[in-house]
Parts: structure tokens; sequence; C-alpha cells
């Protein structure tokens, strides 16, 4: 016999759930929205770098696009309703306020991604130095890690073997792992990825990539929907179904 205890338990089920499609990006009629992060600061370096990103994610991909950028600072109520965010960087900022750093932090932990992009070119910009300290203040107990090269991120749509982007300055990305949901919530790119996705009006390459030219500049922008995969399906392709599938296709590469 179903009890009063059951349907309240149900209820609150489907409420949770509908709590969260907004950020898994899986309600109906959704659209993945590139989401930007605005700061004080030079927080739009590269303000074309989504378009290309974006129509590739849709041509190559099965994901639902929005043609249309998302900026909003980390105080903004609307962060919420998007899986994944990109902040972007090549100089000093002002700190984020507390209340910027408690909304960060609840994003990430109720599941959200963020992805750090450098694109100074340079190994020990101010931006670095002034992003690795906002880490250690929003996410203190984890701190900021090189992320092996057989994560899943390189597998989650591409096969990939290692991070691209304009300039390869650092040839591993870092990022912020959650042990215990085995996720990893943040990842940071040191090689101006913006960079090597950004066109200009007249749909022409703003930037050259070096040293691998266009074949580098293709494997950033699969990194970048390689990313954007992760977030929106997490670590499903660590699953040991899909292992000789994988191999298989390594060992074509």
């Amino acid at each position: 016999m179903l009890t009063h205890a059951y349907f309240t338990r149900k209820i609150a089920v489907c409420t949770l759930l509908l709590l969260l499609l907004p950020l898994l990006g899986l309600y109906e009629g959704s659209k993945f929205q590139f989401a930007q992060v605005i700061y004080d600061g030079n927080w739009d370096p590269r303000p074309r770098a989504y378009k290309r990103l974006m129509s590739s994610l849709e041509f190559r991909t099965s994901v639902n696009v929005s043609n249309q950028r998302e900026s909003f600072k980390l105080s903004d109520p609307n962060l919420f309703n998007y899986p994944f965010l990109y902040m972007a960087g090549d100089d000093s900022f002002k700190p984020f306020s507390p209340e910027e750093r408690r909304k960060l932090r609840k994003f990430l932990k109720l599941g959200g991604t963020l992805i750090i992009d450098d694109v100074s070119g340079s190994n020990d910009s101010r931006f670095d130095a002034q992003i690795r300290e906002e880490l250690v203040n929003i996410i203190p107990e984890v701190p900021l890690t090189p992320i092996a090269n057989d994560h899943v991120v390189y597998k989650s749509f591409y096969i990939l073997n290692s991070p691209s982007g304009r300039k390869v300055v650092q040839p591993y990305l870092e990022g912020i792992t959650f042990k215990d949901e085995d996720r990893t919530s943040v990842f940071y790119s040191k090689n101006d990825l913006g960079g090597a996705w950004s066109e200009d009006e007249f749909g022409k390459w703003e930037f050259a990539v070096v040293p691998g030219g266009e074949a580098q500049r293709e494997r950033a922008l699969r990194l970048g929907i390689n990313m954007i995969l992760y977030a929106l399906t997490g670590n499903y392709k660590k699953d040991q179904v899909h292992t000789p599938f994988i191999k298989r296709r390594q060992m074509n590469f």
C-alpha cells in the first residue's frame, strides 16, 4: 500500500530534479550558451573567441547551441542557470568580493564547471598569480594540481593526448578535482585557448598559433569541445564499457 511518506519522498525528489535541470542544461527547449565571467579588470581579452567554438560545437556534435554569449558577474543569481563558465584574463584584477567567492564555490560544489584561460602568453603573468590566490580563497581544501593526460576531458568527445592553445606555455592543464565525486570542477589553461579560437568579423583567424600552426589550432578547438562535453556529461567515458573503443581510436592517432 502506498503511504503518505512515499508520496512525500517522490515529491521531494521531483522538486530537486526540477531545481537541478537548469544547471545541468537538460530542461526542454534549452540551448547550450557560452557563459563568461565579468570581473573588475580586463575580463574580455578575446571577445570573439566563443563564436567559432560554438559553431564548431554545433556542427560537430549533437549539442543544441545558442549563438548568443551570456556575460555576468559572479554575484549574479543567473550564475546557477549555466553548467559551464569561461573566465579569461591577461593581467591583475580587483579581488573577488566575499559574496562572489561564496557564489562561485556554491556553483562549483553543485556541479558547475569553470574554464580559466590565461591568454597572456606568459608563464608568470600577473593574472596567473592572482587567479591562483583567488582559487585558494574559494576552494581552500582542494589545491590546483596538474591534470594527467589520461583524464576523461581528453576523451569526452575527441581523443587527445595533451592540451593546446595559441601558444603552448604549459604542456598540461591544471585543475581542481573533488575526490569524493571524482569530478574536475575547474580547468585552468595557460595556453590562450581563446586566442586559438578567435576569428575576426570577416571569418579570418585573429592570431597566429605557434609553434604548431593550424594543426595546433584544431587541437585547441577540439579541447574546447571536449571541455564543454565534460561539463555536460561528466565522467561517463570513464566507464569500462568505453575502454576498447577508446583504445582502438587511440591507435589511429
